[in-house]
């Protein structure tokens, strides 16, 4: 029991292979707590990108009563990173059979779907170039490509002596000389540019060589200005070398902001960021400087580039090709590199192919000016860890060769939605129902309202590349809306064999009933021990609940906040009295009136599990739920 408790705690402070040690370890173990054993072994493994090694102890876990539905996707990325598409396949359906609630996992699985479908012929697209290991800068450590600057490979590599959270030295940003793909010896790129306490990497320089943007992390200091990663900028001063660097005003302190590029006139600068308001994991944002370096204000790339899984390591090419990495586009392993193209005002997004893309992660694409080209991968047969892999361009081009070919017929696809609204599990007759397509964001009326009979409604046509809003509403129902892209849903033109396609989606919108006195609980609303302040996190959900209540104008509720069993009965009273006036307040400053709402903490008096153990009993427990205490039709 105390390696598993070490383990936990080695777990929950980030240090996932001192927690693997200990967890190895145990021997006898409360069976109460034996599946939490095996799915935290196989998260470790996981989030330390050893996707192979947590499938014995995921597929443990599902032999286990009740598993979560998400060991089901675990288990399909790590069977795809193994190059198992037919198993991976397997799990994804297995996780979208269970209908979850997570929809962002659940578009992850959609598109992981889609893309297997595409796997075959990802594998028939090759360009043949021959990508070499680049002896002299990899070894067991790892390493990763970041720029090409004054005829040297400046890049990332975990040498530093003092050691981070994952048992591995912190990353540094490191130099060396590179002439025809062999590379002289490696050092420190500046020592401006060096904190030992911090990860420090993806280094960007503007056209003309007087700026550097990288990324750094947090080193767990107070003094720190951001709990997790933010873009730095340092300025080359001829005779003195590179500055002090500070944080650039683009970086969100809230948020990780890393993978920095700028575009060929150094006018542009491109990151990754998961800032709030994006698709969903990290996204690409680009931000342009004016002629005195000073940043504007992020703009998110859309949702072209942009899906529900990562989009990282952007590199704009002399010829404005846009080059990153992704997890959420049609790939062959974690990780794909992608091209992105603008053609007449259309963004058409292209995965690489090999020897590019692997079944392992593949990132950080750079060339240089002559046509070299440089990635990472992790892929097997490196040094170990992430590797930096290269290819020389031959010194004359291959004269291209004109082939006519006759233009294909350009095959057409209708796509539809069509489905249900229920309420506890029997269709729901006489809802009405609203589409929207939301445009730069706001919403705009796209057909008339639908007044849904007997339950079902379509087929409603859709657009492709388009987002929309389902509004589902009925009297004495409390008014649901459900997003629904359109985006990676689109039948990829090589699976298509006839002239004209029709293919419809399916959804279902569930109502509850509402009514005095009935509670809904609120998930994911979690606060700082001992603290009432709503957390970055808490706010994502609570803006959730500001929709419901401009959905339904008509209710007035109660927001009551619980909290666990660990503390006297009058200081977690207070404690929850003061957090539901915290939320309350949050709610009013987004624009819903105060006469509506009304704060109650309950403390620990209404505890869902009385005797809780583990940590995510006591989870339960801390909860925060609002309660309908009035309805009627006034307007907010």
């Amino acid at each position: 029991m105390k390696s598993y408790k070490r383990g936990l705690a080695s777990f929950e402070n980030g240090h996932y292979n001192l927690a693997i040690r200990e967890f190895s370890k145990v021997t006898e173990l409360d069976p109460l707590y034996q599946a939490d054993l095996l799915k935290k072994t196989g998260d470790a493994f996981r989030l330390t990108n050893r996707w192979a090694e947590s499938i014995p102890y995921y597929e443990k876990v599902l032999a286990l009563p009740n598993p979560a539905s998400e060991i089901y996707y675990y288990l399909g990325y790590a069977h795809k990173s193994k190059g198992e598409y037919q198993k991976a396949k397997e799990y994804f359906s297995a996780f979208a059979r269970t209908n979850p609630s997570d929809r962002v996992l659940a578009e992850k699985v959609q598109r992981e779907l889609n893309a297997l479908l595409l796997t075959e012929s990802l594998f028939q697209k090759n360009s043949e170039k021959d990508f070499k290991n680049l002896e002299g800068v990899n070894t067991s450590g790892s390493e990763f490509t970041g720029a090409i600057f004054n005829g040297h490979l400046v890049f990332t590599a975990s040498r530093k002596t003092k050691i981070y959270s994952n048992d591995l030295p912190f990353l540094g940003i490191y130099k060396a000389k590179i002439t025809d793909g062999k590379v002289g010896q490696t050092e420190l790129f500046s020592s401006s540019i060096f904190a030992d306490d911090r990860n420090e990497g993806s280094p960007a320089f503007s056209p003309d060589g007087k700026m550097m943007v990288f990324a750094r992390g947090n080193s767990g200091k107070r003094k720190d200005l951001s709990p997790d990663v933010d873009l730095y900028m340092s300025r080359y001063v001829s005779g003195t070398g590179w500055t002090e660097p500070t944080r650039i005003s683009a970086s969100d302190s809230l948020a990780y902001d890393g993978c920095p590029a700028f575009s060929s006139d150094g006018k542009t600068l491109y990151f990754s960021s998961n800032r709030a308001g994006g698709s969903g994991g990290l996204d690409i944002y680009r931000v342009n400087l004016d002629a005195s370096g000073r940043f504007g204000n992020p703009v998110n790339m859309g949702k072209a580039i942009n899906t529900a899984g990562d989009e990282m390591f952007p590199f704009v090419s002399a010829d404005g090709k846009l080059y990153f990495a992704s997890d959420g586009h049609p790939g062959l392993g974690k990780l794909d590199l992608f091209r992105a193209v603008r053609t007449g005002g259309k963004i058409t997004v292209e995965n690489m192919g090999l020897p590019y893309n692997s079944s392992m992660d593949d990132f950080g694409y750079v060339e240089d000016e002559y046509g070299n080209e440089y990635f990472t991968s992790n892929r097997s047969g490196g040094k170990g860890d992430d590797d930096i892999y290269y290819y020389l361009a031959p010194e004359e081009p291959k004269e291209e060769v004109v082939v006519n070919v006759p233009e294909k017929e350009k095959k057409v696809v209708n796509y539809f939605l069509a489905g249900e609204i229920v309420s506890e599990g029997k269709l729901l007759d006489s809802a009405t129902l609203y589409v929207f397509k939301l445009d730069g964001g706001m919403e705009t009326e796209y057909v008339e309202p639908i007044t849904v009979k007997q339950g079902q409604f379509g087929p409603i046509k859709l657009e492709e590349d388009e987002d929309y809003i389902l509004l589902a509403e009925k009297p004495n129902y409390l008014t649901k809306r459900e997003n629904f892209t359109m985006y990676g849903r689109s039948i990829p033109e090589v699976l298509l064999t006839k002239p004209v396609t029709d293919t419809t989606f399916h959804v279902s919108i569930p109502l509850e009933s509402i009514f005095v006195g009935k509670t809904f609980r609120l998930e994911n609303i979690y606060y700082d021990l001992d603290k009432a302040d709503i957390r970055p996190d808490a706010a994502i959900e609570l803006d959730k609940l500001v929709q419901i209540l401009k959905d339904n104008p008509g209710l007035k509720i109660e927001l009551g906040s619980h909290t666990d069993a660990r503390a006297s009965e009058i200081y977690n009273l207070r404690l929850s009295q003061r957090r539901a006036e915290s939320a309350i307040n949050y709610i009013v400053n987004k624009g819903i009136s105060r006469e509506r709402l009304e704060a109650r903490g309950y403390g620990e008096s209404e505890l869902i599990i009385p005797n809780a153990k583990t940590e995510a009993e006591h989870q339960q427990n801390r909860r925060t739920e609002f309660k309908v205490i009035e309805i009627n039709s006034k307007q907010d």
